[in-house]
């Protein structure tokens, strides 16, 4: 960016406002259900859905508006979307997975059983 304003069209602006408010909302709505929902394994998938889809309704807005800004195919908030779009499935992988497990060992009603079988006799750590 060069410091001077550049006047965009209304078309474009409205654009770029709808997807980050698309985007803002989708945050919000990911919150909400963080707050209100009730267990654990619950409230982790609401806010991974909902903010990562959040995080690619603004990244598009971004690569649109500094593309037209700089008059350049704008490709670096794709780095920043990438990133969110692999680390969070992962991250919400592991976390169920520790959820599950504690929830087995304290013998928690509801908790489907483990696929790998009953633990040996003598070992409690599988």
């Amino acid at each position: 960016m060069n410091g001077a304003t550049t006047a965009l069209p209304l078309w474009l602006e409205i654009v770029v406002a709808l997807l980050v408010l698309l985007g803002a909302g989708m945050a919000l709505l990911g919150s909400l259900g963080l707050l209100r929902l009730r267990s654990f394994f619950e409230r982790l998938h609401a806010p991974s859905i909902a903010a990562t889809m959040g995080c690619w309704c603004i990244m598009h807005a971004t690569v649109v508006y500094f593309s037209v800004v700089d008059g350049s195919l704008a490709l670096h908030a794709l780095l920043i979307a990438g990133f969110v779009a692999i680390t969070v499935p992962v991250t919400s992988i592991f976390l169920m997975r520790a959820a599950l497990f504690r929830a087995r060992q304290a013998g928690q009603p509801g908790v489907p059983p483990s696929l790998s079988g009953p633990a040996p006799e003598g070992r409690k750590d599988l």
